[in-house]
């Protein structure tokens, strides 16, 4: 059985109290284990009036996370025979003991309160990316769902699975910082997981020499801390593209797109954002995060993603490799304004924005939660940021420029507005005023 669930996990294989929270580096298998543990145990004859309920923030992410990680747990396990997994609606089934796992989103919290099970209990509640969960009250409602007696050896246990982007969230609070009898606190690393590739782990080593503060979070699975963080104002949750971009949220927001080159160490980083200069919001929806691409690579992943027609900025460095990309289609990509002071311009632009990350994009998450000022030989912080695992930082400071610009023009608009208005309050003509006279 070893041999098909992996090592590093007996504690939470064994667990039976109410609460199982487990937070975790990219890579530490706690998804695939999760999912191994539901679909081993709901198989076994003593738990056969078990069902399980399989919660997410938003219900469409949940085809391509939980649901394709118990379908795969139900492969590896060789229980194809006896459970039969459903698109519509969203479910699993035991063609035997009539058992189901349930899936719901929090963008439908009644489907949730209401659900009631055919057969048996509703024991274990499995919360994913629980990190996007807002608030404590939220949660306890969840929580909730799983009520009444059950009959041992059945139990009630709800289970959570997350990155640890900021020590800010209540999960820490709540599970780490005062856990109690019936909680199990767990932080798994990819040191656990024996089904990484060579390729894998040399990436997890070469954060660890080149930068120890993003390893902490993507490697060892630690809070991400917020001492000397470039932005602050940030926070991964699901939202909608469509509904930004077509106005149903009541603001009005562009999309802007930035691509940082690199090959062999350094990855080619590109991302996509929605603005709403107003309001001072951007919703960061999409990325890419590769190393040694090519730029026939490169061109040929923006067009899967559909963004060959749209203007991207990428790094004012590399001319050759903008010049590539325009001859293998992509004929908007421009450079990036430079410049003295670029970085720091462009990131105090962003420091006005409250960010909106997107769970798909774990690459942005990590380089926010690890981005910080750099510090002199006295461990003073200084005003430059540490040059390192910065790349999709770089590709939206870039994707920026055009915002940038627009800022600068109204800026320069409303000065000159206020320059007429001072001058018709000394006595200018309007006719002096239009016609540039200087007084």
């Amino acid at each position: 059985m070893r041999a098909i669930v992996g090592g590093g996990y007996d504690r939470f294989w064994a667990f039976k109290g109410r609460y199982r929270v487990v937070k975790g580096s990219r890579a530490s298998k706690k998804s695939k284990t999760t999912a191994l543990w539901y679909m081993a145990q709901l198989s076994k004859e003593k738990y056969r009036e078990a069902n399980l309920l399989v919660v997410r923030r938003t219900f469409r992410t949940l085809k391509d996370s939980c649901f394709a990680e118990l379908k795969w747990a139900i492969r590896r396990l060789g229980l194809e025979d006896v459970w039969r997994a459903k698109e519509s609606p969203l479910e699993m089934e035991h063609t035997v003991t009539g058992q189901k796992i349930y899936f719901r989103g929090l963008d439908d919290p009644l489907k949730i309160t209401s659900i009631t099970v055919e057969h048996g209990y509703l024991c274990w509640l499995w919360i994913e990316e629980a990190y996007e969960i807002p608030d404590e009250a939220t949660f306890d409602t969840l929580d909730e769902s799983i009520r009444g007696e059950v009959t041992p050896p059945l139990f009630k246990q709800t289970t959570l699975t997350f990155n640890p982007w900021s020590e800010r969230h209540w999960l820490k609070e709540r599970f780490f910082d005062r856990p109690n009898g019936d909680t199990l606190s767990m932080t798994t690393d990819y040191t656990c997981n024996e089904w990484l590739d060579e390729a894998d782990r040399r990436m997890f080593e070469r954060m660890k020499r080149d930068n120890p503060r993003r390893y902490r979070v993507a490697g060892l699975g630690e809070w991400g801390i917020s001492e000397g963080l470039i932005f602050d104002r940030w926070e991964v949750m699901p939202f909608s593209t469509e509904r930004l971009l077509s106005g149903e949220d009541g603001g009005k927001f562009s999309c802007v797109f930035g691509l940082d080159y690199g090959y062999t160490n350094d990855p080619t980083a590109f991302i996509a954002a929605a603005v709403n200069s107003e309001e001072k919001l951007l919703y960061i929806f999409d990325e890419h995060y590769q190393t040694r691409m090519v730029n026939s690579e490169i061109a040929d992943m923006i067009k899967a993603k559909g963004y060959q027609k749209e203007r991207i900025r990428a790094d004012a460095a590399e001319p050759k490799s903008n010049e590539e990309l325009r001859r293998a289609g992509i004929l908007r990509i421009q450079p990036a304004a430079k410049g003295r002071d670029s970085i720091l311009h462009g990131i105090a632009l962003l420091q006005e924005y409250r960010i909106i990350v997107h769970p798909r994009c774990k690459a942005t998450a990590a380089e926010l939660s690890s981005y910080c000022w750099d510090t002199d030989e006295t461990g003073h912080g200084i005003n430059r940021p540490v040059d390192r695992d910065n790349h999709l930082m770089d590709a939206l400071r870039y994707a920026m420029t055009d915002v940038r610009h627009a800022c600068t023009s109204r800026q320069a608009a409303i000065r000159a507005a206020e320059r007429k208005n001072r001058r018709l309050r000394r006595g200018v003509s309007a006719a002096e005023v239009a016609g540039g006279w200087n007084g």
